[in-house]
C-alpha cells in the first residue's frame, strides 16, 4: 500500500466497483476475512459491501488511516 493518505485515496478511487478480499484485525490473535465490493469513497472513509452476509452485515466502512496503521488490508481480486 502507498505511505500516505492522499495516494491510498487515489488508489481506492481508481478501484471503485472492484471485488476485494478485506483482512481486519480483530484482536490479538484474530483476524476477520471479508469478501466484497469497493462501493464507495469519501473524504475520511471508504465503504465495502459485502458479497456473503453472516452476522447481517451488509456493509462496512473503514478510514483511510486504518490501511495507514494496517489495521486493515485490501487485496483486489
Amino acid at each position: 500500500m502507498p505511505d500516505s493518505i492522499a495516494e491510498i485515496k487515489e488508489l481506492l478511487n481508481a478501484r471503485v466497483g472492484q471485488k476485494v478480499m478485506v483482512k481486519v484485525q480483530a484482536g490479538r490473535k484474530r483476524v476477520n476475512t471479508l469478501h466484497g465490493t469497493l462501493s464507495k469513497t469519501y473524504p475520511a472513509i471508504f465503504i465495502i459491501h459485502l458479497n456473503n452476509s453472516e452476522d447481517d452485515l451488509q456493509r462496512v466502512s473503514y478510514t483511510y488511516t486504518d490501511l495507514l496503521t494496517h489495521n486493515v488490508s485490501l487485496a483486489f481480486e
